[in-house]
């Protein structure tokens, strides 16, 4: 088997075995058909003859790209991944990538709504919806859940019509690794999915069943995550501030908000899903970020 064929049976693996997400497994994949292309360069072109050398060198020139290092950091990964499964499976005599490092990928504080501006948003969404048009009522609904949930966007579109309980505000999530979780929301978000299932799904898609997808495109099929992104990078570039405009962000203003109203760590964490208390308190320091600057613009001795 060639270091390509090895390469694809180990993307495989990922998505069937492993229950990597799809955003990884494309990730992944493309970095790896990148090293592929790179050993193919040099000569290497069975699973034995990757070499640590040979992936050092890989991700200096990836470097020298210009790559950022979190995608350094990620090639690194995957790699590793790569060369511990062909050491297990015996398309190769030994683990190549044990001993490779990455620099650590920068750290950035996440971009964070103010409860004004996020009121603005849902206040924007909620009028919208006024008008009884099906795709309003739905990216009410959307708005209002991801907030409402702190929910990533492919675990948004990949819910069912049975995955939420609307009598005890609870949606049930396949999160990453294929883990699945419960999590909460509140009333607005509750009336939101109301209206939209009266009124917006039954106009876009008529399959009523537990099974079918809860958000459903123009066509009746499954929301697409593009859709997703474009409605809330849309709702976002009127709103002051810097740094990324997706889905994503709601995710980090919904943890933020809840830190600071008092919500302990590992709730959180829990409602995130996250599987490192680490990640989860990156949202402390947003925190206590937001009250050093209210502090310099509020205290007289500041």
């Amino acid at each position: 088997m060639n270091l390509r064929a090895a390469v694809d049976g180990f993307i495989a693996h990922l998505g069937t075995e492993r229950g990597f997400s799809e955003h990884t497994v494309r990730s992944y994949g493309s970095d790896l058909m990148q090293l592929v292309a790179f050993a193919s360069e040099r000569g290497a072109t069975q699973p034995g003859e990757l070499d640590l050398e040979l992936l050092r060198d890989w991700l200096w020139h990836s470097s020298q790209r210009g790559l950022a290092k979190s995608t350094l950091a990620r090639r690194a990964a995957a790699v590793r991944s790569l060369t511990a499964w062909l050491a297990r499976t015996n398309l190769s005599a030994a683990d190549a990538a044990s001993r490779l490092k990455a620099p650590k990928p920068d750290h950035y504080l996440p971009r964070v709504l103010t409860r004004e501006q996020m009121d603005a948003i849902l206040g924007i969404v909620a009028g919208r919806a006024i008008s009884d048009d099906p795709v309003a009522l739905r990216d009410c609904a959307i708005v209002e859940l991801l907030y409402a949930s702190a929910l990533r966007v492919s675990e948004l579109t990949g819910l069912d019509r049975g995955d939420v309980d609307q009598g005890r505000l609870t949606v049930r999530v396949m999160g990453k690794g294929s883990k699945e979780r419960i999590v909460p929301f509140g009333v607005p978000a509750r009336a939101a999915i109301d209206d939209y299932l009266r009124r917006g799904r039954p106009a876009l898609a008529p399959d009523e069943s537990a099974g079918s997808p809860l958000f459903v495109g123009a066509r009746g099929g499954r929301l697409a995550n593009r859709t997703v992104y474009t409605l809330v990078s849309t709702l976002l570039s009127g709103v002051p501030g810097t740094g990324p405009a997706g889905p994503h962000t709601l995710r980090h203003t919904a943890a933020t908000h809840l830190l600071d109203g008092g919500a302990d760590l590992r709730a959180v964490q829990e409602m995130l899903g996250h599987a490192s208390l680490g990640t989860t308190q990156l949202y402390t320091h947003v925190s206590t970020e937001r009250l050093k600057e209210s502090y310099r613009i509020a205290h007289p001795r500041a």
